[in-house]
């Protein structure tokens, strides 16, 4: 189909998987409405608003750069009508905006708690919940949520479970909402990568340079997408979506160009159940999870 024309609503589109999302439907043409709170540049992370819509504009696509809490109901709110009085419409959203903090409980500061609920579970929600009227006018419309598969297992939870109870929360909206909408013909699904993404997260937080060079770039993430969003939404809803799996249903053979250092083994993501097998030729190592 392409995204030529196609509105796209993406929350953390600074930078990251949510700038390779739209990076990857500007060079079709479509329009992306940048959803986001970095308006100043931030001293550890790269990227703003503004320059993420350079960068969308100089791929081929239409850029509205907008200063959006999550957290806000009314920014919300005033943010999609703004898109959709520019573009004419929305025709995706794209749930990616995240919080993270890999503390125990005993270790969890609860400011950081609610900022974890309040960004990736109530934020998921209110930006939703206010697109459908926008995504019910639209000729393919999806809802998609960078977020886990249910694998509800202990050892996704006891490291870290503040961080588990906000990530899988935004996967139980996709589990509702899919339901809620599926006579609607709005498709919702969530899609998770396989392996660690290189991303500030990974540089700040999990691991630094050296993790980094186990990761795969947002482009896998960011491909993942853009099969989906071509795909009817009636066909394909209430899904949890592996990146490289869904890409080999695609017809995808060759992951190698998506890794940061070829040398290195690739290093697996959280919440990867046991039972989701790779595709062939593809090999990871344990990640956190895996050493409870």
């Amino acid at each position: 189909m392409g995204l030529a024309g196609k509105t796209l609503f993406i929350t953390g589109a600074s930078r990251g998987i949510g700038l390779a999302i739209a990076l990857r439907a500007a060079r079709d043409g479509a329009n992306i409405a940048i959803a986001a709170k970095t308006a100043q540049p931030h001293p550890k992370l790269s990227g703003t608003i503004y320059t993420a819509a350079e960068d969308i504009e100089r791929a081929g696509g239409k850029a509205l750069p907008l200063v959006v809490d999550v957290r806000d109901e009314a920014i919300v709110k005033d943010a999609l009508e703004q898109t959709a009085q520019k573009f004419g419409g929305i025709d995706i959203v794209v749930n990616n905006a995240s919080a993270i903090s890999l503390t125990s409980v005993a270790d969890t500061d609860m400011k950081r708690f609610d900022l974890m609920y309040q960004i990736n579970t109530r934020g998921t929600f209110v930006v939703s919940k206010w697109a459908i009227a926008y995504l019910e006018k639209a000729a393919n419309p999806h809802i998609l949520m960078i977020s886990p598969p249910l694998d509800m297992k202990e050892k996704w939870f006891a490291p870290h479970t503040a961080y588990s109870i906000a990530k899988f929360s935004m996967s139980l909206v996709v589990l509702g909402l899919a339901g809620e909408l599926r006579d609607k013909g709005i498709a919702v699904n969530a899609l998770w990568p396989r392996t660690i993404i290189a991303t500030a997260a990974i540089q700040n937080l999990l691991g630094g340079e050296e993790r980094i060079h186990q990761a795969r770039k947002p482009d896998i993430v960011a491909d993942a997408a853009y099969a989906i969003f071509n795909t009817p939404a009636r066909d394909l809803t209430g899904q949890f979506l592996i990146d490289d799996s869904f890409l080999s249903t695609r017809g995808v053979t060759d992951f190698e160009h998506y890794r940061v250092d070829p040398t290195k083994d690739l290093a697996a993501d959280f919440f990867l159940p046991a039972d989701s097998a790779p595709p062939p030729n593809v090999h990871t190592v344990e990640t956190y999870g895996d050493r409870r």
